[in-house]
C-alpha cells in the first residue's frame, strides 16, 4: 500500500524550512520541487498517524522506513527522502527552535549499493557522435549538444540551462551553475567548439527561432527544441538514448553516464583529480575519488588483455 499524500497544503514549519532551503542554502529549484516531493508524503504518513513534525520519535521515524521498504521503494529513494527528513529536523532545532530534540539523531542510515553507471569506451564515444548523421537543424543541435557534454561533464540540467552569454567562444570556455547555484568555469575542445560553431551558424539555431519569443528566458538560450522554446531536461535526455540506440550501445544510456565518461577518460589519460573535482563542480573530493576505482579496473582489463603475463603463474 503506497504511502498516503497530504492534498492540503504543508505544515508551516516545512514551508519555512523550504523558504530556508532557498535563500538562506542557495538550493537549485529542482532541488526544493524534489524536497517538497519527499517531504509531503512524510507528512501525509504522520497525519495518518495522528503524529507531526513536533511529536514524532526515533521509533516512529524507523516505522516510516520499514512502511517505505514493504512498499518496494528502492533503497536510493528512501535514502533521499531521509535525507530531506534529516535536514528538516536538523532546521527545526537549530534554525527554527521549535524541538529540542532531533529524533533522527540516532536513526540508522538506509544502505544504498554502490556502483556507477559503467562509463563509455573512446570507441562508443566516437560511435555516439557519429550516429548524428542528418543536416537539418535538429540534428546540428543534437551534435552540438552531444558534444558538450562529453567535453565538460556537465550535468544535463547544467547544459539544458546554459544561456549565450555564458559561453567563451574564443577562449572554448562555458560556464556553468551547478547544485546551488554554484558556478565553475570549464574548457572545452576543438569538436566541441566546432558543433557550437555549426549550431550557432545559419543552418543551426537561426533555422528554429520564432517568429515571436514565448519567454525571455528562450531567446537567450543555447539549446532550443522544434518549437523554438528553451530545450528540456526530458527532451535532452530523449536525444541521448535515441543516439545511443543508433549506435548499438546497449544498456540504458542517459547523459548521467557521459558525464561519468568524461571523468573517467580524463582520470585514464592522465588528469588530476582536483581538476576533475573542479571541472565536475564537485563539493567533496570523495565524490570525484569513485572514479579513480572505475579507471583503475579499465586499467586492469587492459592490462589483463594485452600484457603476456598479466595472467600467467
Amino acid at each position: 500500500m503506497p504511502l498516503p499524500e497530504l492534498t492540503h497544503q504543508l505544515p508551516m514549519d516545512v514551508e519555512e524550512f523550504l523558504v530556508w532551503m532557498t535563500a538562506d542554502q542557495g538550493r537549485a529549484a529542482n532541488t526544493i520541487a524534489a524536497y517538497r516531493r519527499d517531504l509531503r508524503g512524510y507528512v501525509g504518513w504522520l497525519d495518518e498517524r495522528g503524529a507531526s513534525l513536533r511529536t514524532v520519535s526515533t521509533a516512529d521515524l524507523e516505522e516510516f522506513i520499514a512502511t517505505r521498504r514493504s512498499t518496494g521503494a528502492a533503497a536510493s529513494s528512501i535514502a533521499r527522502q531521509l535525507a530531506a527528513i534529516r535536514m528538516l529536523h536538523r532546521y527545526l532545532v537549530v534554525e527554527a527552535d521549535t524541538r529540542v530534540d532531533d529524533p533522527t539523531a540516532d536513526l540508522e542510515g538506509v544502505r544504498v549499493p554502490s556502483g556507477l553507471p559503467k562509463p563509455l569506451s573512446e570507441e562508443q564515444v566516437l560511435a555516439l557522435l557519429d550516429a548524428v548523421v542528418a543536416t537539418g537543424p535538429l540534428a546540428v543541435r543534437d551534435r552540438a549538444l552531444l558534444e558538450l557534454l562529453y567535453a565538460t561533464g556537465a550535468r544535463i540540467s547544467e547544459a539544458c540551462g546554459l544561456s549565450m552569454g555564458e559561453i567563451d567562444f574564443d577562449q572554448r570556455l562555458v560556464r556553468l551553475f551547478g547544485k546551488g547555484a554554484k558556478e565553475r568555469i570549464v574548457p572545452y575542445g576543438r569538436p566541441a567548439a566546432a558543433a557550437l560553431e555549426e549550431w550557432f551558424s545559419p543552418r543551426g539555431r537561426a533555422l528554429l527561432v520564432p517568429d515571436q519569443w514565448r519567454r525571455r528566458s528562450d531567446a537567450e538560450a543555447v539549446f532550443l527544441n522544434g518549437r523554438g522554446q528553451r530545450l528540456t531536461r526530458q527532451a535532452a535526455w530523449a536525444i541521448v538514448r535515441r543516439y545511443g540506440r543508433a549506435a548499438g550501445i546497449t544498456g540504458d544510456l542517459s547523459p548521467h553516464v557521459l558525464r561519468h565518461t568524461c571523468a573517467t577518460h580524463l582520470l585514464d589519460h592522465g588528469a588530476d583529480l582536483r581538476v576533475v573535482q573542479e571541472m565536475l563542480g564537485h563539493a567533496s573530493i570523495s565524490t570525484t575519488q569513485v572514479y579513480t576505482q572505475v579507471s583503475q579496473e579499465r586499467l586492469w582489463d587492459v592490462y589483463r588483455a594485452a600484457h603476456p603475463r598479466a595472467t600467467r603463474r
